[in-house]
């Protein structure tokens, strides 16, 4: 889709026209909801120092990306090189060692908080293995499907109510499906 010579959106152009553009605007484009509360929510809550805030994207060849690192679409191509499988190396590794250098960095008391898929070993295997019990993730997630966790998060940024988290080690991760969260329109949200 972003390769496409005939596509005519705006993100599709840039990137043909060789401009990199962050991480976090190109993923939002491509998952659209889901990815935009992540975002939007990691944005209103991160720790962040000197303007600089402390948000990663898990990616399947390069480990933890800065959400404002700059991609070319060749750079971005080469994602679908290597699937997203706990137990592929060329996933794993980046990830392992990204992990442990963010570890390294903030110390063994730093709260590391999972906004993504928090029920398949996809993301939980590798980063359980590093951080142990500072890994945590909302409580809110479980029973919810991408969708779902996407509109909480946005939803959360919006309100600046930040969500209950939980080490992911020894919790419940699966569960009933709570009830439909209720429509709102975010039309005043376009730089989220």
């Amino acid at each position: 889709m972003l390769s496409n010579p005939n596509a005519q959106f705006d993100l599709a152009r840039r990137l043909q026209r060789g401009e990199a553009i962050p991480l976090g605007e190109v993923f939002t484009f491509l998952s659209g909801l889901y990815f935009r509360g992540k975002v939007a929510y990691a944005r209103a809550f991160a720790k962040c120092k000197r303007g600089r805030c402390a948000i990663w994207v898990i990616t399947s060849n390069l480990g933890l990306v800065s959400v404002d690192e700059p991609f070319s679409l060749k750079q971005l191509q080469q994602f679908s090189e290597v699937d997203i499988d706990h137990e592929d190396p060329r996933y794993r590794k980046p990830l392992e060692r990204d992990a442990q250098r963010i570890k390294k960095q903030f110390g063994p008391e730093a709260e590391i908080v999972l906004l993504g898929s928090i029920s398949t070993k996809k993301y939980v295997g590798c980063l359980l293995e590093v951080f142990g019990p500072q890994l945590k993730f909302p409580i809110e997630f479980v029973g919810r499907g991408d969708m779902s966790r996407g509109g909480l998060l946005l939803r959360c940024a919006v309100d600046k109510q930040e969500l209950t988290y939980v080490p992911v080690l020894g919790a419940t991760r699966r569960g009933k499906r709570p009830p439909k969260l209720t429509p709102r329109g975010y039309t005043h949200l376009k730089g989220v």
